[in-house]
């Protein structure tokens, strides 16, 4: 059955908001290539359009062409302002966009959870409150919360999860209490993560893949043709909970120590730095990111001194060229170790979901890039009849907020422009 022209409006208006938000401004001319649509049903579009304020004429093409240049056209971006917030348990950072995802203002406050929960979470909004102002934003939209723990799919809000602080809960009740009117958004930091990996980062080819979040803790975001996979109880993706051998004991209900997270967390990575005598070499206070990529420029560097053609004997060689190979020699075997044990998590993951691929984020991915990546691919090829590619975060700890912005975007133009109507092609008429 033909679809209604109420029902072909709504669905070629909403094809045509879409390809402005991923293109950006375009002509109407450019419109109809893209859609297919006829010039008068996008001379249509665009004036409907135009009337109810959800699209403006931003410029001119700057064509070579006779006669005047085409309009170019596109989302009114102040039609409604976003913010994204990546809540960390030493602190939170928030940023402020306009409805094309144009960042206007950003900041970040540590935390300190000892203070106690009032004053913990009073922080954190007055930090959303002077960043809508500094943006100009009057009324937010739509704020997306990224923050660590179990998300209950029902209600969409914070579980009670142990060993998280209670000003995390507190905040989302805040922020309610706060921006009246405004959509409040939590879901999973490692779950933002994957979609700003999928949507601008190292999977951005990948429909199905797996990213496993390397930081202060451990979590794992599930992709399966192109759609992220929360569970039944929202717990997809708790891989620090996982049995694994080398570790004091099992993992509980409760905590997490004895799984994964044991091995793999950054406690366990600079434990596994003292170990192999690199604890000190990056630097005083340096956390587990900072030891890793000290760790890789060693390794990287002690390799370019070796193909160096002017590097001539040992005796010849300059000394802080000669003093490179035992610290190369520590700073490899505690990038070797570090992938041994993060194989365990991923030869876990591609034999459950066979993801194809995997891609190490966080801080701590970051940090290890495609030294890191490279020793853990090596092991899965070894342990694993399965292919799958590892690879380094494209985004980093930048991910989340990312996300976040990503995700109230998505509900505010859904919320504005109409969910999508259930149609593979734009409608004539």
């Amino acid at each position: 059955m033909p679809a209604s022209p109420s029902t072909a409006r709504a669905i070629n208006d909403r094809l045509a908001l879409r390809l402005l938000q991923q293109e950006g401004p375009l002509t109407a001319g450019q419109l109809k290539q893209l859609t297919g649509l006829s010039r008068p049903t996008v001379a249509d579009l665009v004036e409907r359009l135009t009337a109810s304020g959800l699209i403006e004429m931003v410029g001119e093409s700057g064509e070579q062409r006779r006669g005047p240049n085409a309009r170019l056209y596109g989302l009114v971006a102040d039609r409604a302002y976003l913010a994204a917030l990546d809540v960390r348990l030493e602190g939170v950072s928030v940023l402020v966009s306009d409805l094309v995802g144009r960042v206007l203002a950003e900041a970040s406050v540590p935390i300190d959870g000892a203070s106690g929960t009032g004053p913990a979470v009073e922080q954190a909004v007055a930090l959303v409150e002077r960043a809508a102002k500094e943006a100009g934003a009057a009324h937010l939209h739509t704020v997306c919360v990224g923050a660590p723990g179990l998300i209950a799919p029902a209600t969409g809000e914070l579980r009670d999860t142990t060993g998280l602080p209670a000003w995390h809960r507190r905040l989302v009740a805040a922020l309610h209490e706060r921006l009246p009117g405004t959509r409040i958004v939590v879901e999973n930091e490692t779950n933002l993560a994957a979609l700003a990996e999928q949507r601008d980062g190292a999977a951005h080819d990948r429909d199905t893949f797996v990213l496993l979040w390397l930081g202060m803790g451990i979590g794992a975001a599930v992709v399966l043709d192109g759609a992220l996979r929360r569970g039944a109880s929202g717990g997809a993706g708790e891989i620090g909970f996982l049995p694994v051998p080398g570790t004091r004991g099992f993992p509980s209900a409760t905590d997490c120590e004895g799984g994964f997270h044991s091995l793999a967390g950054s406690a366990a990575v600079l434990e596994l730095a003292r170990e192999c005598g690199v604890s000190g070499r990056a630097g005083e206070g340096a956390g587990a990111a900072g030891v890793v990529r000290w760790a890789v420029g060693e390794v990287a560097g002690a390799g370019e001194a070796e193909d160096d053609p002017a590097g001539g004997s040992e005796a010849e060689r300059p000394a802080s060229v000669r003093d490179t190979a035992p610290r190369d020699a520590s700073a490899a075997r505690f990038l070797d170790g570090l992938a041994d044990r993060l194989a365990l998590g991923v030869a876990s993951v591609v034999a459950l979901l066979d993801p194809g691929c995997v891609v190490l984020g966080g801080e701590v991915g970051q940090a290890g890039g495609d030294e890191l990546a490279v020793r853990v691919a090596d092991r899965i090829t070894r342990m694993s009849p399965l292919p799958a590619e590892v690879r380094p975060t494209v985004l980093g700890g930048a991910a989340v907020l990312r996300g976040a912005l990503l995700t109230a975007q998505d509900g505010a133009q859904d919320d504005l422009f109409g969910r999508p109507v259930n149609a593979r092609a734009p409608q004539s008429g």
